[in-house]
């Protein structure tokens, strides 16, 4: 009888920070059990998303706080024990912090872009730190998020404005406050609807801020006069002196983010756009230049090894 391959899961970064004179440095860290130069990176814990995993790891890695931003790309191998590895990274901005020295880190290093290839041990590596350069570091992040779960429209019966979150969407909203701080969310907007200012609830709550009501993102108005929505969702992205994050309905947020892909010329990826779920956008003066989405806010139960 075979055995059954596993896919073992892990998540980390490319950290980034800049310097005086403009120039981006990256951090490499030093494995003694392994006697390589890699980035930081780790095995998702029990109850984690991969999200958390990757700034918590890059913390406990590198002694460093994080901003994570767009995502680069996920690699696989495989293992000695016959098991897939695939790990997936992302961008991560260094907030500050001290590294200590420990058994899986010894040693770090902050390098510009062509010595830390250098330095890299794997090739794989190094496609990451390829991709990272594809572009700017400092792109501008802005999360733009589907309400979460309210039911259904046709069993509410009063005004469907005021349709509240239900039990699994007053949980997705908790976690959605995790994951959107961990892309640094600092401002808050939502479409005038009930259910889309619960979803931002628990994170306005944690950041002491308000959610500014947005009424041209609501449903009626997009359909009404989506150019209304459009010039406001760039007028968001373009301020770039915070992160924003913006909750909608599931039928402005797909022909919204086709409008603005096709306006700036990017491919999307196919995706669903389920209740809960994030599009991470990165702009450059207010261009659509990556868009990444995440399905859900709850952890992946599934991507943990047993």
């Amino acid at each position: 009888m075979s055995k059954t391959t596993k896919t073992v899961w892990a998540a980390g970064g490319v950290l980034w920070r800049p310097t005086r004179d403009g120039r981006v440095e990256v951090c490499v860290v030093h494995r003694p059990g392994y006697d390589d130069w890699t980035l930081p990176k780790g095995k998702v814990d029990p109850g984690e998303t991969l999200i958390r995993t990757a700034a918590r790891e890059i913390q406990e890695e590198t002694g460093q706080l994080s901003r994570l931003g767009r995502h680069l790309r996920d690699v696989g191998y495989d293992l000695p024990n016959g098991n897939r590895k695939r790990v997936r990274y992302w961008s991560a901005r260094a907030l500050g912090g001290d590294f200590e020295p420990n058994h899986e880190v010894d040693e770090l290093r902050w390098l510009d872009l062509p010595s830390a290839a250098e330095t890299l041990s794997y090739r794989l590596d190094r496609k990451i730190l390829q991709e990272f350069t594809r572009l700017p570091a400092d792109v501008h992040t802005l999360l733009l998020v589907r309400h979460a779960h309210a039911g259904r429209r046709s069993r509410y019966k009063g005004d469907d404005r005021l349709r509240p979150l239900d039990r699994l969407g007053r949980q997705q909203a908790r976690e959605l406050a995790g994951l959107l701080e961990i892309f640094g969310a600092e401002r808050l907007h939502a479409a005038d609807r009930v259910r889309c200012e619960q979803t931002l609830a628990p994170l306005a709550d944690k950041l002491a801020v308000r959610i500014v009501a947005e009424t041209s993102l609501a449903e009626e108005e997009y359909r009404f006069d989506p150019t209304v929505a459009h010039q406001r969702i760039q007028e968001i992205a373009s301020d770039t002196s915070a992160i924003h994050a913006v909750c909608s309905q599931g039928k402005v947020i797909p022909p919204l983010m086709q409008w603005w892909a096709q306006h700036d010329d990017l491919t999307l990826p196919a995706k669903r756009n389920r209740k809960g779920s994030v599009w991470v956008v990165s702009t450059m003066n207010g261009r659509l230049v990556a868009a990444d989405h995440i399905d859900s806010p709850l952890p992946e139960t599934d991507l943990v090894e047993t």
